[in-house]
This record gives C-alpha cells, sequence and structure tokens, in this order.
C-alpha cells in the first residue's frame, strides 16, 4: 500500500534514476546517519550552547514535551517544514511544549543568518554539539517528540505537512 512516505521514497528513488541527484534530492535521502530512536525508548537531554551563546540544558525540557528538530539553512524540505516548526513552538511553548533545532549546517554563521532573516525564534544548536547524545538520524528534516514522561512518542525522518507538524501539540 502506497501511503505518503512511500512515495517520497519512491520520488527520490526516481530522482536518482533520472539523473536529478546533483539537485540534492537523492543526497538527501543517501546521507547516512542514525537510526531513528524507538518509540517508547528513553530520550537523554545533553546540555548545549546555543547559536545566541546561551546554555541550554536538560532543566528547560524536564516535564515538558521537547521536540528535536534536526534542519539546515541549504536543505529545500525544511524551508518549508521551518516555518511551521516555529509557529507550533510560538503557539504552544507557554503550553510546555519546547522546540530545539539542530542546525547541520557546516557553519554556525550560515544558521544564525538563516534565522534571523526568516525570523524564527525558536532555539537552535549546532548538532555537531550535540551528536555524542543525539547522533542525527538518517534523512533531513527529523522531527523526534519526547513525552513530558522522558518517552519517545514521535520520531519523522522527511518533510512532514504541516497538519503533521500542529499534530505535535497533541502530545502536550
Amino acid at each position: 500500500m502506497l501511503n505518503r512516505r512511500s512515495v517520497m521514497g519512491l520520488a527520490t528513488r526516481r530522482a536518482v534514476a533520472l539523473g536529478l541527484a546533483p539537485l540534492g534530492l537523492a543526497a538527501l535521502a543517501a546521507k547516512p546517519g542514525a537510526p531513528l530512536p524507538v518509540l517508547g525508548s528513553t530520550l537523554a537531554v545533553p546540555g548545549l550552547t546555543l547559536l545566541d551563546g546561551s546554555v541550554w540544558g536538560p532543566e528547560q525540557a524536564r516535564g515538558k514535551v521537547l521536540v528535536v528538530y534536526w534542519w539546515a539553512s541549504w536543505c529545500p524540505f525544511c524551508a518549508e517544514q521551518s516555518p511551521h516548526m516555529d509557529a507550533l513552538w510560538r503557539a504552544h511553548r507557554r503550553d510546555g511544549l519546547v522546540l530545539l533545532g539542530l542546525s547541520i549546517d557546516k557553519q554556525p554563521a550560515a544558521a544564525s543568518a538563516h534565522l534571523k532573516a526568516k525570523g524564527y525564534g525558536f532555539p537552535v544548536a549546532m548538532a555537531t554539539q550535540a551528536a555524542a547524545v543525539w547522533p542525527k538520524p538518517r534523512g533531513l528534516p527529523v522531527v523526534v517528540a519526547r513525552g513530558r514522561d522522558g518517552k519517545v512518542v514521535f520520531a519523522e525522518s522527511g518533510s512532514l505537512f504541516p497538519e503533521d507538524v500542529q499534530g505535535l501539540k497533541n502530545f502536550l
């Protein structure tokens, strides 16, 4: 049975077959990475320094729903998804939703400039800083949500539809 994930995978395989890999479609799917965390597994929270220089740690996520979002300034799929992630964070941060972006950009300055240009406000650290505790899963963008109890409740690699992003509020 076809679902939206299998259709996206089929599109990526066709991009490779048609020689469209230089456009980046195949490269995003083919990049190596860790598997997604297993639903119900415990997700530890590292201490990180955010792009703005502030310190972010486990206490910011304790007893809250934590959404970890791997993205990049150059990723076209992230460009579609990031405004929805920022809107989710702005609408529900007072309800106990914590969004932490992890940029896979090579340079922090590129990620910071992108966030500023787009007006995004959610906290962001470099993915390399978190890699020991949160190795980047395969694909991009990647979203992992941890419930208030510290267990993984959602893990998806690849673009989410806006209604999927909004659905993350259901874990509050």
